[in-house]
């Protein structure tokens, strides 16, 4: 048992999100979006590189020694699983550790729409689910391929980097390549799946050019692709997809995009307003005859008016599920405020004293 394992329980125990070992500092817990340190001495460099490298694997200590850097998953049997980023930083070497439940929630459980259940039943196309770093991607997408394997008899192939959720063969068979340990890339792993008959494929991040072209060819030839990508909302991913092709192609894959893409969910955690956990707040985009239209001919620009239209589609605008969640008091107006992209919807729902504070086109204190 590493030493650090004593650490990664208390973290666990506290229902913190992630943790941060960083030289020179107290270790941190991230608990309801906000940083705080635990009661525990500040890490010498001796000490921190003693718990940090402890849990590498030799190939796994080459490479940061080599790069500065390196991403891995972690296992505590029969207790945690931790996706670990180890990094040098000014003051050392540095840790972050982000806590990965042993079980994958069913959308109920995470509190989405059963509606998205619907991405899982194509037979081949692009479904992007997006968002920044700890929105809940990861969970969300574990929570449809696990519907897929439990319900369907598919050959289901994940790369991922690295390897999160671990999904058991159950109704379907189900392969996960994990960057640095299975593949050299993305691109090399997605381009070897196209021979290697899967069904579905997963791709954990569609990070460069290539691997979103490959990702496109994949749905365009008969897989279900799903993919992830850091962008803020559903048009946006779509033109961030779009503008990573030279000028001269944008053409040919918005004609692309218009057939293949089945759909976008954009999504952002946000604190509960007693305090108690965090809620996912959603964006969902369906591609049907009318979006592909749109983005055939380079106006995506109306995705989010066309959206606001197609609700008996199952489409959701995030604006428009802030101010619900604030009508049902599950956050507060002032969370939603900081995160709306049209303000002025959630503006009548703050405390005067917030409003009067928070002028047109300004953000409430705390904001970023």
């Amino acid at each position: 048992m590493a030493r650090i394992d004593a650490i990664f329980k208390m973290v666990l125990e506290e229902g913190a999100s992630d943790l941060h070992m960083v030289t020179g500092a107290r270790p941190m817990l991230r608990q309801q979006g906000e940083i705080r340190p635990i009661d525990f001495d500040e890490l010498t460099p001796e000490l921190a590189s003693a718990l940090l490298t402890e849990i590498m694997s030799p190939d796994e200590l080459a490479e940061f020694e080599r790069e500065g850097d390196v991403d891995f998953a972690y296992d505590v049997p029969g207790m945690v699983r931790l996706r670990c980023n180890i990094y040098r930083q000014q003051r050392g070497i540095a840790g972050c550790f982000r806590l990965l439940p042993t079980s994958i929630m069913t959308l109920g459980e995470l509190g989405l729409p059963d509606h998205l259940i619907k991405f899982t039943e194509f037979e081949k196309g692009l479904v992007v689910v997006t968002g920044t770093t700890g929105s809940g991607k990861s969970s969300t997408l574990a929570a449809l391929i696990d519907h897929i394997n439990r319900t369907q008899k598919m050959h289901i192939l994940t790369i991922e980097d690295p390897i999160e959720y671990v999904h058991k063969n159950r109704n379907s068979l189900v392969n996960q390549r994990e960057i640095g340990a299975n593949s050299v890339s993305f691109a090399r792993a997605l381009r070897g799946a196209l021979r290697e008959d899967p069904d579905i494929i997963l791709v954990g991040e569609m990070r460069d050019l290539e691997t979103i072209e490959l990702a496109l060819t994949a749905a365009e030839t008969g897989h279900l692709v799903f993919g992830t990508l850091h962008t803020p909302s559903a048009h946006q991913t779509v033109d961030r997809i779009i503008d990573s092709f030279p000028a001269d192609r944008q053409e040919q894959i918005r004609t692309s995009m218009s057939e293949s893409l089945r759909g976008v969910i954009a999504q952002k955690l946000l604190p509960r307003a007693e305090g108690k956990g965090r809620v996912a707040c959603l964006e969902v985009l369906n591609c049907t005859n009318a979006i592909g239209a749109l983005i055939r001919d380079g106006k995506t620009f109306q995705i989010p008016s066309m959206m606001q239209v197609g609700k008996k589609d199952g489409m959701l605008r995030m604006d428009d599920e802030l101010v619900r969640l604030v009508k049902e008091k599950v956050i507060t107006a002032e969370a939603a405020y900081r995160v709306a992209t049209q303000k002025d919807m959630i503006r009548p729902f703050l405390p005067r004293t917030t409003e009067k504070a928070a002028p047109a086109g300004a953000t409430v204190a705390g904001a970023r």
